[in-house]
């Protein structure tokens, strides 16, 4: 194929590390990775960045899009532009806080035909395992989900409820048959029914309702079934470090488990969480500054696979000053990379590490083996970032459809000055192209 881009920067993030370098696009794939100095073919056009950092197009496996059904929250349109905005190239929707949820093919198809043209990345979807859709499983893989969430505690959605213990695996003997993977919010239902219930601004109150015993206890739990039924199975949103070494073992045992972390987990703490201040409230939640520190260290050890954002938005009116009724997600689509640059440099990890867990390590769950690094034949998707630039996030500026953010006022590090897509400039300083993105299945 004839070479019609090259990009260039003297800092290009490869996996064999940061070097000067001339990106050549062919048909939306990298052809080659050159020297800085190479020629440019005959045709191509030159995208000289100079000292800006390329990076790969970040893959964010952790998004609820909520449309249809609930798009006053978000929709993939404000999802996607956001994603777009953040340097994200390719992101996978959760199968819930939609309506229909993702939990039959006949509801993917509903999913897929409302997001066909509004998006501004490339777009891919889980299914959804619940009590009753055993059934519904090895249809969904085949359509092109990759892979299934579920809860073990309640979603907060009455058309989502949790599985138990027995339905769990249930599902997992099934998706083991197949070699499906299950992603699994881990929080156990008996221990948050005996932790403290109190109803609230105090943020002290809501976290001592969802205690690192659920999430532990959680994890233990499904790491013994994923070892008696040798089902592949993925944490969702770690926050309790103390769960670092259950993972730990697992692994080295080789129990087929992964586990992501969250931008909010890793870059605000629960000491600085103002009384009523909802826009933090996840679950499971912020924890302490020392539980951060752990969080970082099973990072820059591999227990943590990956990070993603789990933006989980709603309208402003269901963040009240209560914690305990006050809608649970965090709202960071858009703001995921700088707010991980900015604590990653402080803590001494390198541009290449921030690749690593966050295009990289999400490639390699979804098993998206064209995305994820700057190397000859995977798509041609960049991110294009200022490291050293500062800003301070003012919600107005951001492409989400509400603009509700725990990150409002803080002063990050790493301006995305550009976004591409297969070869395609799709974000330029602030400038947005209309929607390029696809509609990916299990496979691409």
């Amino acid at each position: 194929m004839d070479v019609n881009l090259v990009l260039r920067s003297t800092r290009v993030i490869t996996p064999e590390g940061t070097r000067p370098a001339s990106i050549a696009v062919a048909g939306g794939t990298i052809a080659a990775v050159l020297p800085h100095d190479a020629e440019v073919p005959a045709g191509a056009r030159l995208e000289d960045v100079g000292d800006l950092a390329v990076l790969p197009g970040l893959v964010d496996t952790h998004v609820h899009v909520n449309d249809p059904g609930r798009t006053a929250w978000e929709g993939f349109w404000t999802a996607t532009r956001a994603a777009a905005a953040g340097g994200i190239t390719t992101l996978l929707d959760m199968p819930l806080n939609s309506l229909p949820p993702t939990t039959t093919v006949d509801h993917l198809r509903v999913k897929r035909d409302v997001a066909r043209t509004k998006t501004h990345v490339d777009v891919g979807f889980w299914g959804g395992a619940l009590p009753d859709n055993v059934k519904d499983l090895r249809p969904l893989y085949d359509a092109g989900v990759f892979g299934f969430k579920c809860f073990l505690s309640p979603s907060g959605v009455d058309e989502f409820p949790q599985l138990d213990q027995d339905r769990l695996a249930a599902s997992l003997a099934e998706l083991a048959a197949f070699d499906g993977l299950m992603i699994v919010h881990a929080e156990d239902p008996h221990e948050l029914a005996a932790a403290p219930q109190k109803a609230g601004a105090a943020y002290t109150d809501f976290l001592a309702s969802r205690p690192p015993a659920a999430e532990n206890t959680a994890i233990r739990n499904l790491i013994d079934q994923a070892r008696r039924l040798r089902a592949r199975v993925h944490v969702l949103h770690l926050s309790s470090a103390d769960a670092l070494p259950l993972l730990a073992a697992a692994k080295a045992e080789g129990v087929r488990i992964t586990v992501e972390s969250c931008p909010h987990f890793l870059t605000l703490t629960a000491e600085e969480i103002p009384d009523g201040a909802t826009e933090f409230k996840c679950c499971p939640p912020i924890r302490e500054a020392a539980n951060q520190d752990l969080l970082w260290q099973g990072l820059a050890d591999g227990t943590i696979d990956c990070v993603v954002s789990d933006h989980s938005p709603s309208t402003a009116d269901l963040k009240t000053g209560d914690f305990a009724s006050a809608w649970g997600g965090i709202s960071s689509l858009q703001l995921g990379l700088p707010a991980i640059w900015a604590e990653a440099r402080r803590r001494g990890h390198s541009l290449e590490d921030v690749a690593r867990w966050m295009s990289a390590g999400p490639a390699r769950l979804a098993g998206l083996d064209r995305k994820g690094a700057i190397a000859a034949g995977r798509d041609a998707d960049f991110a294009v970032l200022a490291p050293d630039a500062a800003f301070t996030v003012d919600p107005a500026g951001l492409q989400h459809k509400n603009r509700v953010t725990a990150y409002a006022g803080k002063t990050l590090h790493g301006v995305v000055t550009a976004t591409w897509l297969r070869g395609e400039r799709v974000y330029d300083r602030g400038v947005l192209t209309e929607p390029g993105g696809r509609l990916l299945v299990r496979g691409d």
